[in-house]
């Protein structure tokens, strides 16, 4: 039988090389960051580490837009829907460190990769999509999958698995915008935007939270949020601001990757963000996936992807 697959030309396949590479770094600093937070989740409030990471990425992501265009590409016509969007952003973010105060790395990971399958979701009533019978088969699937690890009405649930969950439907929102955005603003003015959302949000939480009047909840997660503010020894000082490099430069590192790669081929590698969760998960909290656990990460990243294998198939075609 004839292969009638359209074969990338070879600049394309380095191109995408590099593309790979250059997301797979970028995961990589990424789950460093999942690592920081967790480990300070313990101790300090998310505002906190929130505002910290915020205002040590704002010079690095200023300097990205001046290499991208300059400070023009900020007010632009659609200035208002990228401020907007940042609104959208904070809340997975937001969402997904408060589930990782509770859960194991990869369990949080996993269940926040359901987000392609709220991606296809969405597709289809805000961005006209058409979407076949074996892409709703993978997301349905994956759902399932989603159920196996979260385990709802066993005695083993953890409520904070709804909050990787949401954040993961919140993140799908998010992107579904940058796609819409993308074709007249430019991604450094996003993530400018975003972070600059992101610095008010966690100053709000701050203000709302930051003084301990909320303080002396049981549960690991709205501990994490509801903690008063303390004042922070030097290394877990120097730990928050790195937070700030990582998120500037792995943004950077994957702005980059889809713009020289094909966003289908290159979106796959994102999940070897489940590689470093449970690596990181097992060497710093002694936390390893059970086996209902591994069968429901391999079902959520099996259906992840064969939507996006799915998706590159119709582009190619």
């Amino acid at each position: 039988m004839t292969d009638i697959t359209p074969k990338l030309p070879l600049l394309a396949v380095a191109q995408n090389l590099r593309a790979i590479g250059l997301l797979v770094t970028g995961i990589a600093l990424f789950s460093v960051q999942d690592l920081i937070l967790k480990l300070l989740s313990g101790n300090y409030p998310l505002s906190e580490a929130m505002v910290f990471r915020s205002l040590t990425a704002l010079p690095l992501i200023w300097v990205l837009v001046l290499f991208d265009g300059g400070s023009k590409t900020l007010f632009t016509p659609g200035m208002m829907r990228m401020i907007g969007r940042g609104f959208v952003v904070f809340a997975p973010y937001t969402l997904y460190y408060l589930a990782l105060a509770a859960l194991p790395i990869a369990t949080v990971v996993a269940l926040f990769f359901a987000a392609p399958l709220f991606i296809t979701l969405l597709s289809v009533p805000m961005l006209g999509e058409k979407v076949g019978k074996p892409r709703w088969t993978a997301v349905i699937i994956g759902f399932g999958g989603v159920v196996l690890m979260a385990r709802p009405g066993t005695d083993l649930f953890d409520w904070a698995a709804v909050l990787a969950v949401a954040a993961a439907s919140t993140y799908a929102l998010a992107m579904i915008s940058a796609r819409q955005l993308g074709r007249s603003e430019t991604a450094s003015a996003m993530a400018f935007w975003g972070n600059a959302v992101f610095l008010l949000c966690a100053t709000l939480l701050s203000l709302i939270f930051g003084a301990g009047q909320f303080e002396g909840e049981t549960h690991k997660s709205l501990a994490f949020l509801t903690r008063a503010w303390v004042t922070p020894s030097p290394q877990d000082l120097a730990l928050m601001c790195t937070c700030g490099v990582i998120a500037a430069i792995a943004l950077t590192l994957l702005t980059q990757a889809y713009r020289m790669g094909e966003a289908s081929i290159v979106a796959s590698f994102e999940y070897t963000a489940m590689i470093w969760g449970v690596i990181f998960g097992w060497i710093f909290f002694a936390d390893w996936p059970t086996h209902t656990g591994w069968i429901g990460i391999s079902i959520i990243s099996g259906a992840g992807l064969f939507v996006l294998w799915r998706e590159y198939r119709a582009k190619r075609a």
